[in-house]
């Protein structure tokens, strides 16, 4: 048995720079990672999808390039190299951990899969190693919904959509959230025709109408066939092509297509760690339980990132391990329970979200005030081409106090984070709304939306 201050499953987001900070802190770290350093985010997610997603970007500003006076001859998309772009990066990141890693004089890096035998002790691959402290980031994967005969065909998820070198004729994408969202418009600029099934009234179901309805908008211009409130039901394979059953209200719908994508939920990487013998308690989803502190129920036990459930960005679980260190190793009582969780979907255009949206605020009892603003106003939008979408802001109407943002144009992730910020520090809407911003820019369009606030009945 070896003993470690420290021992980290995981090496993703939170996993990966909570275990170099205690290494350079000092303490003995054994970080044990059973595939890639970088978790999902790196390999899976994040980086390789963004890759894919600007290339994808230039094949469609190429195609429509006469819209800004300039022609171009006819554009070819080969996968093969487009691939191999989004791989050629992804190695170059990874290997930079592996490096940072390999400097840490404290830290040791265990390749395999760790099993709990106790609550300080675990196997891993017939190595026992133990520590006073666990943190556990053992991340998310895709899950499946229930779909008659999926098991039977070939179909795509959110990673083996990543290593594609044919481009489908027709991908079927069931799941109309951020990740269906897209890759439903990366492969339609590839080039592939593409159908999205969304089981929701709308689109980015948590999301409000009037925000998603725009957003479809957008992708329908782009000869995306969007159903929403669409269940797919069964799926088979005839000759290699590819039959969906959807139900659509009470009536069938059958659609065909090469290939079928399905962009649905995640479930979390805990059925292999043996989580009984430490007595730590999951909820019914199998994701850990925890406190606000990032603590499970067993003293000395911490979950970070996607495994603990709740908002599986890499920024949160960047978040978890700044909070998780801090009260480990300087007792700072610090709590993820008020930080504020923003998002994006990375789509075009853009949706930059943060705080509650109109209907969230008035479900919990707020009076509100809303402003909004559309991009085919702001004078750079209109500049770049890149018009669609708009700006909402919502306010507390009693205090002024920011409530929440979206922001629907291009580079809106970007440009939410002086919403970010606000919110961040508590600001009114009004602190912000006679704040100079540079003429022509897209984030003027903020000041518009902000001087345009106003109460609003609740429907």
């Amino acid at each position: 048995m070896t003993r470690y201050d420290a021992v980290v499953i995981g090496g993703g987001m939170a996993g990966l720079p909570l275990a170099l900070k205690l290494g350079f802190k000092g303490l003995s770290v054994a970080l044990v990672e059973r595939d890639q350093l970088g978790g999902t985010c790196l390999n899976r997610g994040c980086i390789p999808t963004k890759t894919l997603i600007a290339s994808a970007r230039v094949a469609h500003v190429a195609r429509e390039a006469a819209h800004w006076g300039v022609h171009a001859g006819p554009v070819e998309v080969k996968l093969p190299e487009v691939m191999r772009r989004k791989d050629d990066l992804v190695n170059s990141v990874r290997q930079g951990a592996e490096v940072n890693v390999q400097k840490n004089p404290n830290v040791i890096l265990i390749r395999g899969q760790a099993r709990f035998t106790g609550p300080q002790v675990l196997d891993v691959d017939g190595e026992t190693i133990e520590a006073a402290r666990v943190f556990i980031n053992t991340g998310s994967r895709p899950a499946m919904p229930g779909i008659a005969g999926l098991n039977d065909v070939p179909f795509l998820d959110s990673t083996s959509a990543l290593h594609l070198t044919e481009l489908p004729g027709h991908l079927l994408v069931v799941g109309g959230g951020y990740i269906g969202v897209e890759y439903a418009q990366m492969y339609r600029r590839f080039g592939s025709e593409v159908t999205l099934v969304q089981r929701g009234p709308h689109l980015l179901s948590e999301e409000d109408e009037d925000i998603a309805r725009a957003l479809e908008q957008a992708l329908a211009q782009e000869g995306i066939t969007i159903l929403t409130g669409a269940t797919a039901t069964a799926v088979e394979d005839t000759n290699g092509q590819l039959r969906l059953t959807v139900r659509v209200d009470d009536a069938e719908h059958v659609l065909e297509g090469s290939h079928l994508l399905v962009a649905g939920g995640r479930q979390p990487n805990t059925d292999e760690l043996n989580l009984p013998a430490a007595g730590v308690a999951l909820d019914t989803q199998g994701f850990i339980r925890i406190n606000d502190r990032l603590e499970t129920n067993v003293p000395g036990i911490w979950a970070l990132g996607d495994v603990r459930g709740g908002p599986m960005f890499t920024h949160t679980a960047r978040d978890d391990a700044r909070v998780v260190y801090e009260n480990v190793t300087k007792q700072a009582g610090l709590s993820i329970r008020d930080r504020v969780v923003p998002y994006a979907v990375f789509s075009d255009p853009q949706l930059g979200r943060v705080g509650l949206t109109e209907r969230e605020a008035r479900q919990l009892g707020y009076r509100v005030k809303v402003g909004r603003y559309e991009g085919r106003k702001i004078a750079k939008a209109r500049a770049l081409g890149e018009t669609a979408g708009f700006i909402k802001v919502v306010a507390d109407a009693d205090t002024d106090r920011l409530l929440g943002a979206a922001v629907l144009l291009a580079e809106g992730a970007e440009i939410v984070h002086e919403l970010i910020m606000a919110m961040h520090l508590a600001a009114k809407y009004t602190d912000l709304r006679d704040m100079l911003h540079i003429h022509p820019t897209l984030a003027e369009g903020l000041s518009s939306a902000l001087g345009g606030v106003h109460f609003e009945e609740g429907i």
